[in-house]
């Protein structure tokens, strides 16, 4: 593959083999020599024309599954065939099953060690995922009648800060047993409310995600 006459496919491939081995090897043991062994013949030449290091690399792998990310929850929102009840369980799944969860992990402390990326996730939170996701999902849950809060925003904003902060493994370690009483706690928070969207599997899916990652 010719770099200069595909651009777009050879930096899609660097960032599918580099993401590859975020998750196999953690991005602080994964070298760009480990990423171009894995390119079919691509050289360096080829990695630094589109990129100028691994930072960028990684930065791009961000931006990737974050867009993958948007068109998932894109999806979920326009959905005509559920409800905002049904929808807002699938946003608090798609915490752990999302297909960036472990590539998450596998890059955390890499994550954590960059205090401006740290900010400007989030401050994404209550910029677009609030505003643009979870309170229309809930707004909607309240007119089909499957939610019913005086709220919406706010219960918008205290889901999606529990679940992004509070019982992310990556922001806020726990062993499985605290996660596990993490969840509980939630699931106690939301019925206290009326929102009764944490089940037992979904609880239980939470503290697997969270044993992968102090694994």
């Amino acid at each position: 593959m010719a770099r200069n006459k595909y651009p777009e496919e050879t930096v899609n491939l660097i960032l599918e083999e580099a993401l590859k081995l975020f998750i196999e090897k953690g991005y602080e043991h994964t070298s760009i020599q480990d990423i171009i062994n894995n390119l079919g013949g691509l050289s360096k030449g080829a990695i630094y024309h589109h990129f100028k290091s691994k930072e960028e690399i990684f930065q791009s792998v961000c931006e990737k599954i974050g867009n993958e990310n948007t068109a998932y929850f894109n999806k979920l929102r326009d959905d005509k065939t559920m409800t905002g009840y049904e929808k807002l369980k699938m946003m608090i799944k798609a915490g752990y099953a999302n297909p960036g969860s472990n590539a998450i992990i596998a890059m955390s402390n890499k994550i954590m060690s960059d205090p401006k990326f740290v900010m400007k996730q989030v401050i994404e939170i209550y910029e677009l995922i609030v505003p643009c996701y979870i309170e229309p999902i809930i707004k909607e849950g309240i007119s089909d009648g499957s939610i019913e809060t005086a709220y919406p925003k706010e219960l918008a904003e205290v889901i999606i800060t529990l679940m992004n902060i509070w019982v992310n493994p990556v922001f806020a370690k726990s062993t499985p047993e605290e996660m596990h009483r993490k969840m509980e706690f939630f699931s106690v928070i939301l019925n206290g409310i009326g929102i009764d969207i944490l089940d037992t599997e979904t609880i239980l899916q939470y503290v697997e995600y969270s044993s992968r990652y102090n694994g």
